[in-house]
């Protein structure tokens, strides 16, 4: 398995993360004996990892690498805070740690506000690595950053967003591996 398939299916990783996550808070705390919902999204991020750091040599990786890499960072320590949160036994308990969490800004902002946006905006960036390739391919991963940073107002937002990005570097990776085979035929 390459980089890029492994960072496909990181993304769709993200997608299942997200769908347990729109079932609400209860439907994850109350998944045993395993936090699936955070484990898909700490094995997504870690599946991406190895392809951002391989996208080809140009400006937009330079730029892009290190803004996805902080994001993946981020989202990693996010999800040791949400193991810690769901290992909780009460609500009580969990919303005492949120409360105590908040009042530090380089832990709050960094693995819970802002720091997880970054990794959305590296994506983007980087893939302009392929804008001469397949306009297609970027223009949806240009959608789907848009729908998670501006699409508040859609339910399920980062649903829609993962899922568009995913098809958007699948294009990118393998849509002219496809078309080369289907003229060779």
């Amino acid at each position: 398995m390459n980089y890029k398939t492994l960072f496909i299916l990181g993304l769709f990783l993200e997608v299942l993360a997200q769908i347990l996550l729109a079932q609400g808070n209860e439907f994850v705390y109350a998944l045993k004996p395993i936090d699936f919902t955070h484990w898909f999204l700490l094995m997504g991020v870690v599946f991406m990892m190895p392809q951002v750091v391989n996208f080809p040599t140009k400006i937009f990786s330079y730029i892009g690498a290190p803004i996805a890499i902080i994001g993946i960072v981020s989202m990693i320590g996010m999800c040791v805070l949400d193991f810690v949160w769901w290992s909780q036994p009460t609500q009580e308990i969990r919303n005492e740690f949120a409360t105590h969490l908040s009042k530090f800004p380089s832990i709050w902002k960094t693995f819970i506000t802002i720091g997880p946006n970054f990794l959305n905006a590296g994506l983007l960036i980087l893939s302009l690595n392929y804008l001469k390739q397949n306009k297609v391919g970027v223009l949806l991963i240009i959608f789907a950053t848009l729908i998670i940073y501006f699409g508040k107002f859609i339910p399920h937002r980062l649903i829609y967003g993962y899922l568009i990005t995913a098809i958007g570097f699948s294009m990118l990776f393998y849509q002219k591996k496809l078309t080369n085979a289907y003229e060779t035929k």
